[in-house]
């Protein structure tokens, strides 16, 4: 199975990024959302990026300009359906997937690989409701897509060896490492991450300490880049709750129970960065604890 075109579904944090890394590698590619102002933030946002690039000599203008000619946006989920390898990269709610993955099935071509960039998700369960659940993966991207290196590779019950195989090859002409997981909730990364996230939350919930020495111990203590409060915001308040009770749920294990002040924070709709508040206030000059 030769890759050539790809298809990505949802143009916001993850999928802007999945096109970026796609048409740099040197793959056509069509990027779907159901808002055209989504469509043109992306393009802006990945136009940028690749300045940055730029600016730091990691690639040249004429790979940039190339790179951004391989991309074309539509709102038409219809033309996804042509290209060889479709990425879905919208909200991580499991309805909303399968009735994307139903109004796309009727375009696709018979040899059409379908992926899944969820992040905890039944890869078995979103392939069950489409045509082809052997040419069906998860292919979970790390936030920043054009940073971080790792990217899960996860088969369903009935994925095959070629549809595994074509999509390592991808990963490979991307320039990053494919880890294997098998189709547990939250696969690895996520398995281990945000439950750590959880017990931060914990920490603070009990007053074992404020947010800026619980992320403090973390950097100093643990040697870890970002603080998991700080990085609970950056990821969103919404996905890390999401992946919590993907766990709860799919483990049974009340280790695994959301901590009751993240859902209050969700419930707020202090959702992190893409909020301006969380765990901190980012509606100043610099971030600022809430509590």
């Amino acid at each position: 199975m030769e890759i050539k075109s790809v298809g990505v579904i949802g143009a916001g944090q993850m999928g802007n990024g999945i096109a970026h890394v796609m048409a740099l590698a040197g793959y056509d590619v069509r990027l779907n959302d159901v808002r055209q102002e989504a469509l043109d933030q992306a393009v802006a946002l990945i136009t940028r990026n690749l300045d940055r690039q730029v600016s730091r000599e990691k690639i040249s203008a004429h790979e940039r300009d190339t790179a951004l000619a391989r991309i074309k946006t539509t709102l038409d989920i219809s033309a996804v359906g042509e290209t060889d390898l479709v990425v879905e990269a919208a909200t991580e709610r499991e309805d909303v997937k399968h009735k994307i993955f139903e109004s796309l099935g009727p375009h696709l071509r018979p040899n059409t690989i379908l992926t899944s960039n969820t992040s905890s998700i039944s890869i078995t369960r979103l392939a069950s409701r489409t045509d082809r659940p052997e040419k069906f993966m998860g292919f979970h991207f790390m936030n920043p897509v054009p940073v971080m290196q790792l990217v899960e590779l996860i088969r369903g019950i009935a994925t095959d060896q070629p549809t595994y195989q074509a999509c390592l090859t991808v990963v490979n002409r991307l320039g990053k490492t494919a880890a294997s997981a098998e189709d547990f909730p939250a696969f690895i990364v996520n398995r281990i991450l945000i439950p750590m996230i959880n017990e931060a939350v914990y920490t603070l919930y009990e007053g074992v300490g404020n947010v800026k020495s619980i992320d403090m111990a973390m950097k100093l203590g643990a040697n870890h880049p970002m603080g998991p409060l700080e990085l609970a915001d950056f990821i969103g308040l919404d996905t890390c709750l999401a992946i919590m009770n993907v766990l709860h749920d799919g483990l049974a294990d009340t280790k695994y129970r959301p901590c009751p002040l993240l859902t209050k924070y969700v419930e707020a709709g202090w959702l992190g960065r893409k909020t301006q508040r969380g765990f901190y206030d980012y509606r100043g000059d610099e971030p600022v604890p809430t509590r």
